[in-house]
């Protein structure tokens, strides 16, 4: 499995087609929210199992953190290190930009997950497009 940074317009299909399939089919967030205002000024990862696409993400750069973004991977390949292995891609691209680390609006379900990787939960619960999340950091 290989995390690429997103540069050709295929790649950035092959990322929205991941979040689509896992956001707007399988979490019922509606599709008018899942693609936002924020897409051109992200960085964009997508990752692939030869050549299918399977997990996608972003992030963008807010005072001084890299905000990461639509963390997402399909659910064949959940508990296969590929969302672990998408993470790493992208902390290890946005410490070469000399960001402070990383902040993130984690779902309730993925807390764990995060915080397996060095995330700390940093605020109280909220509602984001119907789902419960939470705030978490992770500093370099």
């Amino acid at each position: 499995m290989e995390v690429k940074v997103v540069e050709t317009a295929k790649e950035k299909d092959d990322a929205f087609k991941v979040r689509y399939e896992v956001f707007v089919e399988e979490q019922n967030v509606p599709a008018e929210l899942e693609i936002d205002e924020f897409e051109a000024e992200a960085t964009h990862f997508v990752a692939y199992d030869k050549i299918s696409p399977v997990a996608a993400g972003r992030y963008r750069i807010k005072d001084q953190l890299a905000k990461v973004e639509r963390i997402c991977v399909l659910i064949a390949y959940r508990k296969t290190g590929m969302g672990q292995q998408l993470m790493q891609s992208i902390e290890k691209h946005a410490s070469e930009m000399n960001l402070k680390g990383m902040k993130l609006n984690a779902q309730l379900t993925a807390v764990g997950f995060y915080e397996r990787l060095g995330y700390h939960t940093v605020s109280e619960e909220f509602m984001d497009a119907g789902i419960p999340h939470v705030t978490m950091t992770k500093n370099f």
